[in-house]
């Protein structure tokens, strides 16, 4: 009952999303069409902002917390709650080594985006200056505390297996939970990356 649950308001996560895509393409198409012929419109002025490279970067690092995350699935399924052997053994991983793993780069991947808003900002790009600021901040910053959330709900669940003496049938389904709302931030955040920064 509690991955049907966490399905359903995923799914109506996902169309508030769909409803910052539309925004984007809607705001994106009225204002330019309204730019005079000849001149650079605003979304070519500001889309030169970005910087693609470091966020190509960023992304693969999120796109790759999502496997490490499985691996972490993987593990709780097979009741292996910590590591059986050396930490530099990987095979011998248990889910807290993943998942603690997975949150270290969901933490890497807000702190760039951090970074990528503060030399946004220090160039003039901010949520009020322009539209293409508004939908931008709106949909990356939307994004951001979801991963944010992701990672409070790691510690939490990290947290219940080292205070819990027994690793239980609920907490392996409570990693599991975990996982879909994490890979469905990582799919979220492949579509923003395709259309804000490779469409651009």
């Amino acid at each position: 009952m509690v991955s049907v649950g966490t399905i359903v308001w995923l799914s109506s996560e996902l169309m508030f999303f769909a409803a910052l895509f539309a925004a984007y393409f809607t705001i994106r198409s009225v204002t330019t069409a309204a730019a005079a012929p000849g001149t650079e419109t605003l979304w070519e002025q500001s889309t030169a902002m970005l910087n693609v490279p470091f966020s190509s970067v960023n992304t693969f690092v999120l796109v790759a917390s999502s496997f490490t995350c499985q691996a972490g699935v993987f593990a709780a399924e097979h009741g292996k709650v910590g590591r059986s052997g050396s930490l530099a053994n990987i095979r011998a991983w248990g889910m807290r080594e993943w998942f603690i793993l997975t949150y270290l780069m969901g933490a890497v991947f807000i702190a760039g985006q951090v970074t990528e808003y503060a030399e946004l900002v220090h160039e003039g790009l901010t949520i009020s200056s322009s539209p293409y600021g508004s939908v931008f901040f709106l949909a990356t910053g939307f994004h951001g505390l979801h991963v944010t959330g992701g990672l409070i709900a790691f510690a939490v669940l990290l947290g219940r297996t080292f205070l819990a003496r027994t690793f239980t049938h609920e907490q392996a389904v409570a990693s599991v939970v975990v996982s879909y709302y994490w890979h469905f931030v990582d799919v979220v955040w492949i579509a923003l990356f395709g259309v804000i920064y490779i469409l651009r």
